[in-house]
C-alpha cells in the first residue's frame, strides 16, 4: 500500500515521474521491513537512471547502505503487515543502524546527533561556519552513493 500522506505531498509530486515510479517499484518489491535488496536490478527493469535514485535519496524517501541495500523511510506509514504474515528482514546489520520516529526510518546517527549536540552559553556566537567551503547535502549524498555502489558492482 502507499499512503496519501506520502504520495500526495508536494515533496513527492515535485520529483520526476521516473523517480516516483522507482519509489513505487521499490515499495512493491521490499521485504516486510521495507528493505530492498537489489535496487540496481529494479532500476534496470523499469529503465530508471542513477539520477532517479539520487533524487529519492536526496529527498529522504530512501536510505542507502554500503551493502547496496536501500530502505524505504516511510515504510511503516505506507504498510501494516499482519503479525502472522510478517517475516523479519535478512538485513539485520542495516536494520540495527535505524530507528523509527513518527513512523519513519531514520539513521541512528542522524536522530541521536540532533538530540545530543547542544551548545552551552559559553559557545554561543563563537563558532562560525564558512558556508562557501562546506559541502552541500547533495554533494555528500552523491559521494556516498558513488562509493557505496562502486564497492558492490
Amino acid at each position: 500500500m502507499f499512503s496519501p500522506k506520502i504520495i500526495d505531498t508536494d515533496n513527492f509530486l515535485d520529483m520526476p515521474v521516473s523517480a516516483r515510479e522507482l519509489y513505487f517499484q521499490f515499495g512493491m518489491r521490499a521485504d516486510d521491513d521495507g528493505f530492498v535488496s537489489s535496487p540496481k536490478r529494479i532500476m534496470k527493469m523499469i529503465g530508471a537512471g542513477d539520477d532517479d535514485l539520487k533524487v529519492l535519496i536526496a529527498k529522504r524517501f530512501i536510505i542507502p547502505f554500503k551493502s547496496g541495500v536501500v530502505v524505504i523511510t516511510s515504510w511503516h506509514i505506507n504498510n501494516l503487515v499482519r503479525k502472522d504474515w510478517y517475516h523479519e528482514t535478512a538485513y539485520q546489520d542495516e536494520k540495527n543502524m535505524l530507528t523509527i520516529e513518527n513512523g519513519k526510518y531514520k539513521l541512528v546517527d542522524e536522530s541521536s546527533t540532533s538530540r545530543q549536540h547542544r551548545l552551552g552559553k559559553v559557545r554561543l556566537g563563537k563558532v562560525t561556519i564558512d558556508v562557501a567551503k562546506a559541502p552541500s547535502f547533495f554533494a555528500l549524498v552523491q559521494k556516498y552513493f558513488t562509493t557505496a555502489y562502486k564497492q558492490k558492482f
